[in-house]
């Protein structure tokens, strides 16, 4: 089936196929855990118990999906008291993995899903994103700038807005931040997996003319394709080369002193192209979150490259 879709980066239409405010100081934290799984392959997210010490292979009884072996993520290693989620598909062989549940604080990830918001929002009114939105847009992606997000985070109406298009968009563990605190939204790595295959137009994430039009795909992915020059950490560590796009976010709370540290993107190694989500918290400092996701998002492409 085809529909007819306003663009809202050029204007006229498309046929597509239908089928700081990070810390705003003391706040309670919804729903964080930390729950250690085993990968499993295929599609959709399989869960488990913590068990200390370990990562258990979870056995699916699918036949299309297949228990990666325990020492997948024996590589990576997670300070006391911090914890990690990565989730990963091969765009290859269609195979997808989850590492880790609960919530973790987006930080500056959002802003992927905040300007995906403001795209359908400009979908639906028919009409293309002005030259002040698209100057947000830019400086909120490129190079993470805070009020460009928080002027954005308003214009799609906070994190009612936001809410409304994950629904549409078939995020279903995410939920916007409180008032103005976009930095707080809650979010799994299965459901940022489920984003990223909004944005890069791949798998059960499209969900055909509720989704992104392939205009506005391609502006996402262009502004992801060029990130700052040391805002670059973090999935990219997955790729063999420079083809990669992506999105980090990094927070200390206050409350704590300990960090948030997140990284979503695409990434490309051996030849093949994968779809990575590395979220994380707890660690002391900036610079031990990201050796953390990275060290996940290396892992995970690993084990499921091996496995396709």
């Amino acid at each position: 089936m085809f529909a007819t879709v306003p663009d809202p980066i050029r204007g006229g239409s498309l046929t597509v196929s239908s089928g700081s405010p990070e810390d705003p100081g003391p706040l309670r934290r919804a729903g964080h855990r930390r729950i250690v799984v085993g990968i499993t392959i295929g599609v959709g997210v399989v869960g488990g118990e913590q068990r200390e010490g370990s990562v258990e292979a979870v056995t699916e009884t699918a036949a299309d999906r297949t228990a990666l072996p325990a020492a997948a993520m024996r590589s990576v290693t997670v300070a006391e008291g911090a914890a990690v989620s990565v989730a990963v598909l091969d765009l290859g062989s269609g195979h997808s993995a989850v590492h880790g549940t609960g919530a973790f604080d987006t930080a500056s990830i959002v802003k992927v899903d905040i300007l995906a918001a403001l795209l359908l929002q400009a979908q639906d009114a028919g009409r293309r994103l002005t030259a002040q939105e698209k100057t947000y847009a830019t400086a909120m992606i490129e190079n993470s700038d805070n009020d460009s997000a928080s002027a954005l985070w308003r214009v799609i109406g906070r994190a009612g807005g936001l809410d409304a298009a994950n629904r549409r968009l078939g995020l279903t563990d995410t939920a916007g931040g409180e008032g103005t605190l976009w930095g707080l939204t809650q979010t799994t790595a299965a459901d940022q997996l489920t984003l990223l295959r909004q944005v890069f137009g791949h798998g059960s994430g499209s969900h055909g003319s509720s989704g992104l039009s392939a205009a506005s795909r391609a502006y996402v992915q262009g502004l992801m394709g060029r990130i700052a020059e040391g805002q670059d950490w973090g999935v990219s560590a997955a790729a063999d080369g420079s083809a990669w796009s992506l999105k980090n976010g990094w927070l200390a709370r206050s409350t704590t002193g300990l960090w948030d540290v997140n990284s979503i993107g695409r990434v490309t190694s051996g030849g093949t192209g994968y779809l990575v989500a590395a979220l994380s918290n707890g660690s002391a400092t900036k610079e031990e979150g990201v050796a953390l996701v990275e060290a996940a998002a290396r892992a995970a492409v690993s084990a499921v490259g091996t496995a396709g």
